[in-house]
């Protein structure tokens, strides 16, 4: 019986260092592993299982997404999939962005949509209030996807009203990643399915030991919500009091046919993670329905019923609104002082924005069992294209090498790089991981400011008063290779403005971190951060 063992346990070597050396990844990450399992067998093969595999193969794609992609397939129409994967909208992005356009399309990715009404959310207290208008007012269907949807106060009143919506018949689907809301007790869910809400988790791991190991570190870290097909909601907020009262994050509320990308990705979560559907795959995409003339009422029934709750307090308003006021929804403008020195205007992020009319955008999924790490290239390409400036937000700085070299590239080309983190991340492990990177970008010139009061959780950047990221995917190793992610780019100078505007706002509460400064903390800061800093891709 040993030597059953023993040849057993020397196969599953043999295998586990064929597969490590005919994978495509990088080098010296593949011998980090080769070297970890000889020294450490036992230990080292379960590690690897855990945070080492690379699922980025179209053969892992396929099985892991066959049922849904049999579904649609099946369901699907020739003016689906123009909207979703068709490239007529990619000519009407300005011609330097349209290789960034036809990447993140490539390969049966999402392309370009059009005609869509945007409104970006900077406070959580606004997200609360349009996403409460919204489920009241759903009237067939509404579908969540949350890394983390609480248990607090403003959670479990989202909670009553989706339990509410389903006794009254309206199909409720609720996908939520179970891993990151384990400390919330099972019977939290249990009620919401004896209210009729759908619920579904989506990190499932069985309880064999490889299942186990080779899920344990994924994670569903999305926020996605679809009501009726019509109206969706996608970046950084979790459903959270964090998020409604106490952080500084970004959002987004659309309608249009970018709402059909959320949809799609939805679903293909919904079912990958175990969930059913009980109507064709056409009747969830009513933008390619022929629709029957709309009555007024009707017609504003995707419409926020307090639009203009706020005046919205930016500086250079004449700048930058007059000229779009045709396309614009919003209150008189008022001008702010700018606590940076910068020419530039800002924006009032306790404002609230008006809605942006008939933008461009490209809604991008990514996550580990796809074939590229699309979000990553496309933090790489708006680097290395930018011509005079790109301002990131992230409460996580762990880039991946090679978003770390285009940083410093697009800096010493002259690029205006700066770098907006919290001061304090809310993560004792990340507040060494963050900092362990700063006296390499600052070396190269990149600015960084460090917010000081509320927390940012804001995961965006703006790119040369025409391209804009709002999404789930932090700047760190877990978002661009290990975890599901949705990211939404907006192509459009009128909505580049505002982001920018928001930034030179926020820079009110930062406080920019030198190269003199940082040089100057003490020794064992700097020990912490080299140690932390070796265990970046598994933070």
């Amino acid at each position: 019986m040993q030597w059953i063992l023993s040849v057993f346990y020397f196969l599953l070597i043999l295998s586990v260092f064929t597969v490590i050396l005919v994978d495509k990844g990088d080098s010296g990450r593949k011998f980090a592993w080769l070297l970890i399992i000889a020294v450490l067998p036992v230990v080292g093969l379960v590690l690897y299982f855990m945070f080492g595999i690379n699922y980025r193969h179209h053969w892992i794609f396929n099985r892991r997404h066959q049922r849904y992609r049999d579904i649609f397939e099946a369901g699907t129409t020739p003016e689906l999939n123009r909207i979703l994967f068709g490239h007529d909208n990619v000519s009407a992005v300005k011609e330097e962005f349209r290789p960034l356009a036809r990447l993140l399309g490539a390969d049966s990715y999402p392309s370009v949509t059009s005609g869509n009404d945007v409104e970006i959310i900077t406070s959580g207290q606004r997200k609360f209030d349009l996403l409460r208008e919204d489920i009241l007012a759903a009237k067939e269907s509404i579908h969540i996807e949350y890394f983390h949807f609480g248990n607090d106060k403003g959670s479990k009143e989202i909670k009553r009203l989706l339990m509410q919506k389903a006794r009254e018949g309206i199909k409720v689907r609720f996908l939520y990643e179970n891993i990151a809301n384990f400390p919330i007790a099972s019977a939290y869910y249990n009620n919401m399915r004896k209210a009729g809400v759908d619920v579904v988790k989506f990190t499932n791991p069985r309880m064999h030991v490889l299942d186990f190991a080779t899920k344990l570190n994924y994670r569903n870290h999305r926020k996605i919500v679809v009501i009726d097909g019509k109206i969706g909601y996608t970046g950084g907020m979790n459903i959270n009091d964090h998020y409604f009262r106490q952080w500084r994050d970004t959002h987004l509320r659309m309608t249009g046919d970018a709402v059909a990308v959320l949809q799609y990705t939805f679903l293909d979560s919904w079912l990958t993670g175990g969930g059913t559907i009980d109507k064709p795959m056409i009747d969830f995409y009513p933008m390619v329905k022929k629709p029957a003339p709309a009555t007024e009422t009707e017609a504003s029934a995707t419409e926020p019923k307090t639009l203009v709750a706020e005046p919205v307090e930016v500086t250079g308003c004449a700048n930058h609104i007059q000229d779009n006021v045709n396309s614009m929804v919003g209150e008189p403008c008022r001008t702010a002082g700018s606590a940076t020195g910068d020419a530039d205007s800002e924006i009032d992020f306790h404002a609230t924005h008006p809605i942006l009319k008939g933008k461009l955008m490209q809604i991008v999924p990514d996550e580990p069992d796809l074939p590229l790490p699309i979000l990553q290239m496309s933090y790489e390409w708006a680097l290395q294209h930018a011509k005079k400036y790109i301002y990131l937000q992230t409460p996580y700085f762990v880039p991946t090498e090679p978003v770390m070299d285009a940083l410093k590239t697009a800096a010493l080309c002259g690029v205006d790089v700066r770098l907006m983190l919290p001061e304090v991340a809310d993560n004792l492990l990340m507040r060494p991981a963050n900092r362990a990177y700063y006296e390499e970008a600052l070396q190269a010139g990149v600015r960084i400011f460090l917010r000081k009061g509320e927390f940012i959780h804001a995961k965006t950047f703006v790119c040369d008063d025409y391209l804009s990221s709002i999404g789930s995917a932090n700047l760190d190793f877990r978002s661009f290779a290990i975890n599901y992610e949705v990211n939404a780019y907006i192509y459009d100078e009128q909505t580049a403005r505002m982001n920018k505007g928001i930034f030179m706002y926020d820079l009110r509460q930062c406080h920019e971190l030198t190269l003199e400064e940082w040089n100057a903390r003490p020794w064992y800061s700097r020990i912490l951060e080299s140690f932390m800093r070796l265990f970046a891709p598994l933070l």
